[in-house]
């Protein structure tokens, strides 16, 4: 019989490119300081491991032609909960499996918790695992969100062998394991939450889904710099990667697909966070713009489109002259440099002389864009706050501004103007190019075309 040993291993979190020893950089992802050292157990070489065996050879899998292959009805399950089917891409799977990844406390258990409640009470069969809680405590947050029936089962559990058992004989329709980090197999000697438990973690939820058509959703905490912890093969081996985001100081909350092999990934949902649980957000537009000031100077509204959603937000600047010789400029919500860009084109092709001057702009509400559509909004901004000149609460502004000055056009500008049109703006200063696709839509909306920056700015 061949023997086993243990020895110490290196492995990269982000790729899982394994090593004999530490190395500073990956060579098979080129990332630096992300190999974690563990103790993995190997065999030796024996006699009875160069014995080949007839039955060990597994039955060899014929190839298929495309035009034979039969594609049958795609069958998804709601949620009841509209925001969450739009980010899958229109309902769960069966059989697939879905990571959903967060930071500590932004709402990814109560998230799965009311999902778990509303397919619950559709009739479905919901095993709920948890690694982290104890019953009474799933229990307290339960009370807070409301009523559950008796279609959802709860174990605390992080045994891989016992959660195997369990999901064959309950055999439930959907399965959420709160959190992959928590789970540990007991044929892998690594601690729980290290590479080799995750990956080893994963692979059998993997088989368990698609194997038995069971629907299973997998928490996963983040890092510092926000991506899920453990190896980024692990998020390789999903089906779907969704991202809860937001302040923990605001009280909305952003769910947004990374990956998805079902849907689009340019999809958002909104949820903001009460007593009671996640509220859905059906109109994000109206929230975000809720309590803006009046006759301000650096106040403009703009829209970006978030997958098919266009979404109003409210760009504000602030100009000030700068008391050191550097000037200090700050982005908040939206891409640092971008910002620059667009001060430095202002400068080089309509001369407002902005270099001794602090700058700040800001997304209010804390959402952040980085849409090139907004780009016009951000320069009538911050020409609004330079002149201290305010703009028109009713109008709104998009387009995408080039290094010579020019505002080029943008995607989906009727369902930018129809958002506008539903939260009573009267005038919209948009790309001149994109005026030929409007024609119709003058009726209730004043339409502006503008070729340059120095356009926009003569209107106001």
């Amino acid at each position: 019989m061949a023997k086993s040993k243990s020895t110490m291993v290196f492995f990269c979190q982000d790729c899982g490119h394994e090593s004999s020893k530490w190395m500073g950089q990956c060579p098979g992802c080129k990332a630096w300081n992300t190999f974690v050292e563990e103790r993995v157990n190997i065999g030796t070489k024996g006699l009875s491991s160069t014995v080949k065996s007839g039955n060990s050879i597994a039955r060899r899998a014929e190839p298929s032609k495309l035009s034979e292959v039969s594609m049958g009805s795609e069958e998804r399950t709601s949620t009841r909960m509209e925001e969450l089917d739009r980010v899958l891409g229109g309902g769960i799977v069966p059989g697939s499996l879905t990571l959903v990844g967060g930071d500590p406390g932004i709402g990814k258990s109560t998230l799965l918790l009311q999902v778990c409640q509303k397919l619950a009470g559709a009739g479905h069969k919901v095993l709920y695992l948890s690694g982290e809680e104890s019953l009474r405590q799933i229990k307290i947050r339960a009370n807070r969100i409301g009523e559950f029936n008796d279609n959802l089962l709860l174990l605390c559990e992080t045994n891989l062998s016992v959660i195997e058992e369990t999901l064959k004989e309950i055999k439930p329709d959907i399965a959420v394991i709160d959190s992959i980090q928590t789970m540990y197999s007991e044929e892998v000697s690594a601690a729980p939450g290290s590479v080799s438990q995750v990956r080893e973690s994963t692979n059998l939820f993997l088989q368990l889904a698609k194997g038995m058509n069971i629907s299973i959703f997998l928490v996963g905490h983040v890092t510092k710099e926000g991506t899920v912890a453990g190896p980024r093969v692990l998020e390789h081996m999903v089906d779907t990667v969704l991202y809860f985001e937001g302040d923990r100081h605001a009280s909305y909350r952003i769910l947004r697909g990374v990956k998805n092999r079902f849907g689009s990934t340019n999809e958002i949902g909104v949820f903001e966070m009460r007593g009671e649980g996640l509220i859905e957000v059906k109109n994000p537009s109206e929230f975000m713009l809720n309590g803006r000031p009046e006759e301000a100077s650096g106040s403009v509204v703009t829209c970006s489109m978030e997958g098919s959603r266009p979404i109003l937000l409210e760009i504000q600047a602030l100009v000030c002259g700068s008391n050191f010789g550097i000037p200090r400029r700050q982005a908040i919500g939206t891409d640092f440099n971008r910002v620059n860009l667009l001060m430095a084109v202002l400068e080089k092709r309509v001369g407002l002389q902005m270099s001794g001057c602090d700058a700040y702009v800001n997304l209010a509400g804390g959402i952040r864009m980085a849409e090139p559509a907004i780009d016009l909004g951000i320069v009538m901004a911050i020409v609004s706050s330079f002149k201290n000149r305010a703009i028109d609460d009713k109008i709104i502004a998009f387009g995408e501004v080039g290094l010579s000055g020019e505002v080029r056009a943008v995607s989906m500008a009727q369902q930018r103007v129809q958002e506008a049109g539903k939260l009573g703006f009267t005038t919209c200063i948009l790309p001149a190019v994109c005026l030929e696709s409007l024609k119709g839509m003058e009726k209730g909306m004043k339409l502006i075309g503008v070729r340059s920056v120095r356009d926009a700015i003569d209107l106001i």
